[in-house]
């Protein structure tokens, strides 16, 4: 019976699921890192993101008043910034923290035998931990709009989908930096301007008809827009989010396969 081989992505999943004991380790260490010899302690990666929004909250709907137009799933500006801002902040922290974690631990995967996909989940992991339950306050803040309707439900099936995407994009982006450091600066600079475009400084609905395809280029978009239908207006997230979702899960599953194949033999040699 003729050798079938295993996925590069399976042997990567069994690799961390043998060593998830030493990936628990890994994570609380760069979680306790990013709030090290700071005065606030572990509250300070929390305090961060919170003060963000807060001031979001703040300018737009308490001094300023600002309202959106017809069409939008909220009126109040802050309000319906919230929603998308913090997703995009914790997939921004997630992917560039994941893009820069075999670059940084190359050599200690030079001289240990480590999996190297594991560093790549610890940099996710620990900014799940981080914005989860961030996300999850910010949940609890707006289902009393809606008396905690049945859509909730499709909550953690986003955020997941965000913790999904956000690793798949960081290890296809580590590798890639591993062979090419110019990688660095241009993903860099797409999370920069990827804000603009996705529907979370604007409502989708406010973009051009015939332009709104490019929205869906942006891998966060289907995020955001799901998590406005749940937060802002109570409802199931349309079947788009999920389509859109299916396709991009599909799409970087099979580019990140093929550049893990390709590159396992000379990965740890371009650290």
């Amino acid at each position: 019976m003729a050798y079938i081989p295993r996925p590069a992505l399976a042997v990567d999943a069994l690799a961390i699921w043998r060593a998830r004991s030493l990936l628990w380790v890994l994570v609380r260490r760069e979680v306790a890192a990013r709030h090290a010899g700071t005065a606030a302690g572990v509250i300070w990666p929390y305090l961060q993101p919170l003060l963000t929004v807060a001031a979001y909250y703040l300018v737009f709907d308490v001094v300023f008043s600002m309202r959106l137009g017809d069409g939008a799933p909220a009126r109040a500006v802050g309000t319906f910034l919230i929603v998308g801002a913090l997703p995009w902040m914790a997939f921004c922290d997630a992917v560039s923290r994941g893009m820069n974690s075999l670059l940084e631990a190359g050599g200690l995967l030079q001289k240990n035998s480590l999996p190297p996909v594991l560093f790549v989940t610890r940099a996710v992991l620990a900014s799940a931990l981080i914005y989860g339950p961030l996300l999850l306050l910010i949940a609890l803040a707006y289902a009393p709009l809606h008396h905690f309707g049945a859509s909730m439900l499709a909550l953690p099936v986003l955020l997941l989908l965000l913790v999904v995407l956000a690793w798949l994009l960081a290890y296809l982006f580590a590798i890639l930096a591993a062979a090419l450091r110019d990688v660095v600066q241009l993903v860099g600079f797409l999370l920069s301007v990827g804000i603009y475009l996705s529907p979370i400084l604007f409502p989708l609905s406010m973009f051009p008809q015939g332009w709104q395809w490019m929205l869906w280029l942006n891998p966060i978009t289907m995020v955001v827009v799901g998590l406005q239908a749940v937060l802002l207006q109570g409802a199931w997230p349309p079947l788009t989010v999920w389509g859109v979702s299916a396709v991009w899960l599909a799409g970087l599953t099979l580019v990140l396969n093929g550049v893990v194949a390709r590159s396992r033999d000379q990965l740890v040699d371009w650290l």
